[in-house]
Parts: structure tokens; C-alpha cells; sequence
């Protein structure tokens, strides 16, 4: 397990280089220039993570509407709306596992029911 496992602090110091490159790449590019360096930026982009899908770091990215689960999120934030709740209305960050090993929960928004949060609202100004 040692050896299995001892690259975890190495990961974890990569995770803010990983999240600054999907904060880079989300963004449309504005001029010819910026697309070119967007090129670029996703061809080692694609490579770090090769390299790290190589040695078992395997990516956590929930999609809107998906289940939240306490096992691989965390919720950072809720939003209240009509409908369904616990669903992911929000991805922060991505997560990362190294061999099944949570490295770090995807941090997400979860829905919390409208009425729900009503009739709270309404308990606590009664009091």
C-alpha cells in the first residue's frame, strides 16, 4: 500500500495547477491570439493528466442534476429552487481519487427544495 499510495502528497500539491487549467480552458477566447495559447494549454492539460491517470488519480466530475453523495462531494453552497432536491446545481472544483483512495471531494452547490425552505423561513419569524 505504501508504494500504491505514495504519490497522494505530490497530487494533492498538482490539484490548484489542475483546477487553474479548467478555470483557463472554461473561458471563450476573445482574439486569435488567446486561441492559439488555448491550444496549447489544453495539449499539456491532456498530458498532465495522462501522466496522472497513469499512476491511478482517477478525475471526480459530477454533472448538473446528478445525485448529490457525501462519499465523493462536498457541499460548498445550496441553491433553493422548486423540484428535486440533493441534486448537484453547481461544480466548483473537481475531485480527485488515487487507486479508490479520496484524494479531494468535488466541491458542488446542491438544490434544497423551495417549499421546504419556505416553511422554515415561516417557523422562524413566527417564533
Amino acid at each position: 500500500d505504501i508504494i500504491k499510495y505514495r504519490a497522494m502528497g505530490f497530487i494533492e500539491d498538482l490539484l490548484p495547477v489542475l483546477d487553474s487549467f479548467h478555470m483557463a480552458l472554461a473561458n471563450e477566447p476573445t482574439s486569435q491570439e488567446l486561441k492559439n495559447y488555448l491550444v496549447g494549454f489544453q495539449f499539456i492539460y491532456r498530458n498532465l493528466v495522462n501522466v496522472l491517470e497513469n499512476e491511478g488519480v482517477k478525475e471526480i466530475a459530477p454533472n448538473l442534476g446528478d445525485k448529490f453523495s457525501d462519499q465523493t462531494m462536498n457541499a460548498v453552497d445550496i441553491t433553493v429552487q422548486e423540484g428535486e432536491e440533493n441534486l448537484v446545481t453547481k461544480v466548483y472544483t473537481k475531485g480527485y481519487e488515487l487507486h479508490g483512495r479520496l484524494i479531494r471531494p468535488a466541491q458542488v452547490s446542491v438544490s434544497k427544495n423551495k417549499k421546504e425552505e419556505e416553511s422554515k423561513n415561516s417557523v422562524k419569524t413566527d417564533a
